[in-house]
């Protein structure tokens, strides 16, 4: 966290804070049996500047609250959704993951990309669950293992910065006994995280770091950055991230 005003910097410009992509953010809304239906009130949850937001709102007949805890993050979504024409659908709320402004029973869908990690993923499909109504949405991208074996080098890296990154099937058992059906899976392609993150983010560094005087706090910021791009690079074949669909279980608290 003491890094967390660089990474604001580093990140903020960006259309999204993550690996991800609108054409997989339809497919999910697809998977969800979301289209077509009216009145939806949805929470985008770590909606970073929006990437995710804007496609649910041009997409659904919904009221979307887009939340986060970084104002900045937000100020750039509020504006991004005024120039789409989308602001009437779409109301930001400053807040942690762990301290959603909702009621119980109260929205059909909880959408979050790349960002439940924040809280843990079995944390926060259990702390989510209590806010879908009966038969409500979770949808959520999360850092997935696509093999039962990987070299050491990248598991130890990821088990080192998310202890809670597993194969899907484990994530779904996750989702399972804490009271969800899931409905629907599938892995973000290379192109989400190439061209969709990686590729953006490292166009950025270099200006980044000149206007951080290339100072040793911004340079390691930068170089934590490229050791995960260059392991992606050389690994992509065991790791992506896993999008999840489930529908809360009648009955369930």
């Amino acid at each position: 966290m003491d890094h967390l005003p660089l990474l604001i910097d580093l990140h903020l410009p960006a259309h999204r804070q993550g690996p991800g992509g609108e054409d997989e953010t339809r497919r999910a809304i697809e998977l969800a049996g979301l289209t077509g239906r009216s009145g939806l009130r949805i929470a985008d949850v770590g909606c970073g500047t929006g990437a995710s937001t804007l496609v649910l709102a041009q997409m659904l007949d919904a009221h979307i609250t887009a939340v986060d805890f970084l104002p900045e993050f937000l100020t750039a979504l509020n504006s991004r959704a005024t120039q789409a024409g989308l602001a009437e659908r779409i109301t930001t709320h400053e807040a942690s993951m762990e301290a959603l402004p909702f009621g119980p029973d109260s929205l059909d869908v909880i959408w979050s990309e790349g960002a439940v990690y924040n809280m843990g993923f079995e944390a926060g499909v259990q702390a989510w669950r209590p806010f879908l109504k009966q038969g409500g949405v979770l949808a959520v991208s999360e850092l997935t293992w696509l093999t039962h074996t990987r070299p050491a080098e990248l598991n130890a890296h990821w088990e080192a910065a998310y202890p809670e990154v597993a194969t899907a099937s484990a994530k779904l058992s996750v989702l399972e006994r804490n009271g969800y059906t899931p409905v629907g899976y599938f892995t973000l392609p290379e192109h989400c995280w190439l061209d969709g993150y990686y590729r953006p983010l490292q166009q950025r560094f270099a200006t980044f770091l000149a206007s951080h005087q290339h100072s040793d706090a911004a340079q390691a910021v930068v170089e934590d950055e490229r050791h995960e791009i260059d392991l992606y690079e050389r690994y992509r074949q065991f790791v992506s991230y896993g999008f999840y669909i489930a529908r809360k279980n009648p009955g369930s608290a």
